[in-house]
């Protein structure tokens, strides 16, 4: 599974983004799907996950409320909408794909990754 990640850029507080993630491969709904984030020095956190139905999602209490992860199987590609965008939601935005059809949280689950998108909240 190879993924590409799309969206970032640049918003003022209060704004949004959507994020997109488009995956090359065969039966992308056996995979979990996450998003995980990196800001300057500091570690790769979850952020969310999907099951691979869509049918169940998992947030990390600082976004819940205000992320929403969503996939579209016959597209391939799942989706990040960040809303009420803080500050401290700046980083570096990665997606991940799990061999599960459960919602992975922990990092160490994901087998395969995209190359990361920039996502700069200004205050």
């Amino acid at each position: 599974v190879q993924l590409q990640a799309s969206g970032g850029g640049s918003v003022q507080a209060g704004g949004s983004l959507r994020l997109s993630c488009a995956a090359s491969g065969r039966a992308f709904s056996w995979y979990g799907m996450g998003w995980f984030r990196q800001a300057p020095g500091k570690e790769r956190e979850f952020v969310a996950a999907i099951a691979g139905s869509g049918g169940s999602t998992n947030y990390a209490d600082s976004v819940k409320g205000r992320f929403t992860i969503s996939r579209d199987n016959a597209k391939n590609t799942v989706f990040l909408q960040m809303n009420s965008l803080k500050p401290e939601d700046t980083a570096i935005y990665y997606c991940a794909a799990a061999r599960t059809r459960a919602v992975p949280t922990v990092l160490d689950e994901y087998s395969y990754w995209g190359q990361g998108t920039l996502v700069t909240v200004s205050s």
